[in-house]
């Protein structure tokens, strides 16, 4: 039989992602709107973007957040044209963002040595292999292939080189070990719900001697440029962004951070994702024609929650059409370079009982393409 209840929010997509409960963008503070970026008001705002991230995420001293162009892909450019070159590489990639790297790295800035630690979707490549003499690049959450790292014990506490981290479907929603990282990168439209176009790129202070004491090979375009002089622009991580940022998407962004702080931090937004997780494992164990595309449990995303079906693909195809048509569940089909399945995002802004109420119309989606042949 066809459900009764349905999810209040239909949006498990993977990014842009639900935005936070109650969210009513006339809500937002906007008398940064029709002013300069440049402004004292707006250069406040930035600014306490900048301040604001690193105090809910209780990053070390000296760490430094920048608002920076392009969304998580700028700011991970920024950090691989930037900081890559004097250290072998490894890079490790199991989906296809992390594989995204690996290409720019090799064909693109030609870094040499370079490792590849690759691992098919589903697995993590072996992590006791990695050699920490070596800048080391990875994803901590696979968004297209709900695998993440389990934890960052495999990260070596002396490492030489850098680590370079792609966080954007784990920053807010994932335990991350920030004495480990040097260089992580995020995006508001993730686990936030913000809108898009705007990076965050956190630097150690490892990453800002590389910064200062390291000139790239390559030329470097004016966007992805963060030294002048040999000294860091420390005007980047005070809100002196390098373009022009949307004052709309900050105040949003801003927004997004007051319901985490009225949450209670970021140890409650992790634990809202976790809740949400709970929720599709108890499904998946009591139904046996789906599954979790990651093998391990420790390393399945608790963000973008990977599925496969017992279902040919003009099938899953079907399925994905019922449950949108229903306005149950939009654009949780998997990533086009994934196998084929489901992707439903668990992140905090995403309501428990939403979940719970998801889960009877998988079941009822499953029936009605299976039963109709």
């Amino acid at each position: 039989m066809q459900p009764q209840y349905k999810p209040k929010s239909p949006n498990f997509s993977s990014g842009p992602c639900a935005k936070r409960p109650g969210y009513n963008v006339t809500s937002l503070a906007l008398s940064a709107l029709g002013r300069s970026h440049r402004s004292a008001i707006g250069k406040a705002a930035l600014q306490r973007c900048c301040e604001e991230t690193a105090e809910l995420l209780g990053l070390p001293e000296g760490y430094r957040v920048g608002v920076v162009p392009a969304s998580d892909t700028g700011a991970m450019e920024m950090a691989l044209w930037s900081m890559l070159g004097p250290r072998p590489v490894d890079v490790l990639h199991w989906e296809s963002f992390g594989s995204g790297w690996h290409t720019d790295i090799v064909k693109q800035l030609k870094v040499d040595p370079v490792r590849s630690m690759q691992a098919e979707y589903g697995e993590l490549p072996p992590l006791h292999e990695v050699d920490f003499q070596h800048d080391v690049v990875f994803t901590w959450n696979g968004t297209t292939s709900g695998v993440k790292v389990p934890d960052g014990k495999w990260i070596a506490d002396d490492r030489q080189g850098l680590t370079i981290c792609d966080a954007t479907s784990a920053v807010f929603a994932m335990e991350l070990p920030w004495k480990k990282l040097d260089v992580v990168t995020f995006s508001w439209q993730k686990v936030l719900g913000g809108e898009g176009a705007h990076g965050m790129l956190i630097l150690s202070p490892r990453a800002v001697e590389r910064l200062e004491s390291y000139t790239p090979a390559w030329p470097l375009p004016k966007i992805f440029r963060m030294t002048k002089g040999g000294k860091l622009i420390e005007g980047l991580f005070r809100g002196e962004t390098i373009n022009t940022p949307s004052m709309l998407c900050v105040a949003d962004y801003l927004d997004a951070l007051s319901w985490v702080r009225g949450l209670g931090g970021v140890s409650a937004a992790i634990d809202r994702s976790v809740a949400n997780m709970a929720v599709v494992e108890n499904f998946v164990d009591q139904h046996e024609w789906i599954d979790f595309l990651a093998k391990e449990p420790a390393q399945r995303s608790n963000t973008s929650i990977c599925l496969t079906l017992k279902t040919d693909p003009d099938q899953t195809k079907r399925f994905i059409k019922l449950l949108a048509d229903e306005e149950v569940a939009f654009d949780i089909g998997a990533y086009r370079d994934a196998p084929d399945g489901i992707r439903i995002w668990g992140g905090a802004t995403v309501e428990t009982s939403d979940m719970e109420a998801l889960m009877p119309w998988l079941q009822w989606a499953y029936q009605k393409v299976t039963q109709s042949q």
